[in-house]
């Protein structure tokens, strides 16, 4: 009973950072802007979906059905959220634009630390129990079919021209800073959905629970499962998820050490394996959910 205790909400953590690694990867990976504000999209997207279930929800609802408002709501503020900062972002490249989106996703936690309405510093409470493994599992099907047939198709085609080549895409006639949009609005939004998960398990929110340090772990989850790969961002997740609960139970010494164990680790799975694991490439499942592997590498 203990196990499954520990257990239960391990898996539920494991599926939530699913869906960050895989919608964090359809801005970096698949269309090749580097985000690093993927913690606030994740914020936003857990406080708005917390404060509905606290204020808003009916309680004549069904609770699946007041989550699955919660998540509509988290996704539609995160991407809402995604449209203000990527709008004037979006004309940035490379380590100005990972910059600029590092400093918005600061502010938004800043403007939740300073909100009494959800707490501020004090954190938010009394957020109903109503993530399960069951429905969490389910939205990370939903995020993984939807970005699965976005890339298989006419849209998916133009934002990974953008990765390939965004002066070529742009000779070709495509609308670059349309599609980078599309793609930064997207992977907010699924962001957002991840967070009301996550309020809905966890029962507790901070704003020192969204620092920046976790939009760079969940980019290291992309870069270990491979950039540009689906396969790759739920491998990444789940082994970067397990890998700090495994060292913790390999003895007093090995857990004092083991976040040193666990980047020593990462820095050399990725001196020999610096595509990661995956690289670019999916497993052939993914082709029953709508992704071609001919149309992933244009």
């Amino acid at each position: 009973m203990q196990i499954f205790d520990y257990l239960t909400p391990l898996a539920m953590n494991i599926g939530v950072f699913i869906i960050l690694a895989v919608s964090l990867n359809l801005i970096n990976g698949m269309c090749g802007q580097f985000s690093l504000g993927h913690a606030g999209f994740w914020a936003v997207g857990a406080y708005t979906g917390a404060a509905y279930s606290v204020y808003f929800a009916p309680t004549a609802l069904p609770d699946f059905i007041n989550l699955f408002i919660a998540c509509g709501i988290g996704f539609s503020c995160a991407a809402l959220s995604g449209v203000i900062i990527g709008v004037p972002c979006l004309r940035l490249r490379g380590d100005y634009l990972a910059i600029a989106t590092l400093g918005f996703g600061e502010i938004i936690r800043i403007v939740i630390m300073n909100m009494d309405v959800v707490g501020g510093p004090r954190g938010f409470t009394n957020i109903p129990h109503w993530s399960n493994i069951f429905w969490i599992y389910l939205w990370v099907l939903i995020t993984i079919v939807f970005v699965a047939n976005l890339l298989s198709g006419t849209h998916g085609r133009a934002i990974i021209s953008i990765r390939e080549d965004e002066i070529a895409a742009e000779a070709m006639g495509i609308n670059t800073f349309k599609y980078k949009t599309l793609a930064f609005v997207i992977g907010a939004g699924f962001a957002g959905v991840a967070g009301a998960l996550f309020a809905h398990a966890q029962q507790f929110l901070h704003p020192n629970g969204f620092t920046f340090m976790w939009s760079v772990i969940i980019l290291l989850m992309i870069i270990l499962g491979g950039l540009g790969s689906i396969t790759g961002s739920v491998i990444g997740a789940v082994v970067l998820t397990i890998l700090p609960e495994l060292l913790r139970f390999m003895g007093e010494t090995v857990s004092q050490w083991r976040m040193v164990i666990y980047s020593v680790l990462l820095i050399l799975l990725m001196l020999l394996r610096p595509a990661g694991i995956f690289g670019k490439r999916e497993l052939n499942i993914l082709k029953l959910l709508g992704l071609k592997r001919e149309s992933y590498h244009g």
